[in-house]
């Protein structure tokens, strides 16, 4: 459908933009993103698809809001604590875009309901701060050829990468999960603010790409951000012929207990 006076308003930064315009801008609004995450990287991509009019918006997390979320998950208030970070992070974004959608997935996804949800969106977000649920999604999506961007960050350091069919997945750069204690955690050895904040920027700003048309993704690229030194690099990212999630022993994952 054509934008409305308001719409045309609310998105005019959109419409002057060479690569988006109208078109691209109405495409975001048929588009629907899912972010798995309503945390540190899920609180900025939430806040910005839902304010660049993405017309439906899956929330998916288990957890309430706590007082030592609020240093990096700028969607939630103090006001928050104790509520579910689902319910809060719906409430802030229906604020910033009422014509939106949001549905929220009070749930951990786990390998007997990831494939039901992530099958009802165009684009995944992974906003998790866990190996077993990154590498959840990424067979997930791998399997039923859905894009997704990765995103993890720990101390002042972060990465970001998209996958599309026929490019690299997770298990193209990492193989699996590492061995339990191997790779501390945020809380274990914490985690800036801010740096979470930037990646999941990046992972709105993928999203937003990929439904618009513009520019190029990171698709078969790693991003990997210092911010110790303010350094980004992008590295090259090769498919893995023999991937069990996007290779030649695709579907070599289903089952696995991850």
């Amino acid at each position: 459908m054509p934008m409305t006076a308001e719409q045309m308003q609310r998105y005019a930064r959109h419409t002057v933009l060479p690569g988006v315009g109208a078109e691209g801008q109405e495409r975001i609004m048929a588009s629907s993103a899912l972010i798995v995450g309503a945390g540190g990287l899920g609180s900025p991509a939430a806040l910005y698809l839902a304010a660049a009019g993405v017309g439906r918006i899956g929330l998916a997390d288990a957890d309430c809001v706590s007082l030592s979320n609020l240093q990096r998950q700028v969607i939630h208030t103090t006001a928050d604590v104790g509520r579910a970070k689902v319910d809060s992070a719906r409430e802030k974004m229906l604020a910033v875009n009422p014509g939106v959608r949001v549905d929220t997935y009070r749930a951990m996804l786990t390998p007997g309901n990831a494939g039901q949800i992530i099958g009802g969106y165009d684009f995944i977000i992974d906003a998790t701060d866990n190996f077993g649920a990154k590498f959840l999604i990424n067979d997930v999506c791998t399997a039923q050829g859905k894009p997704f961007s990765y995103a993890g960050v720990l101390r002042f350091a972060g990465q970001a990468m998209t996958h599309l069919p026929g490019t690299a997945c997770l298990r193209c750069l990492y193989g699996g999960e590492p061995p339990a204690g191997e790779v501390p955690s945020g809380e274990e050895v914490g985690v800036l603010g801010s740096v979470v904040g930037i990646l999941g920027t990046v992972q709105a700003t993928e999203a937003l790409k990929f439904f618009s048309g513009a520019g190029s993704l990171l698709a078969g690229r790693l991003l990997a951000v210092d911010a110790l030194t303010m350094q980004f690099r992008t590295l090259s990212v090769a498919q893995a012929a023999a991937c069990p999630a996007c290779g030649s022993r695709q579907g070599a994952t289903k089952g696995t207990k991850l």
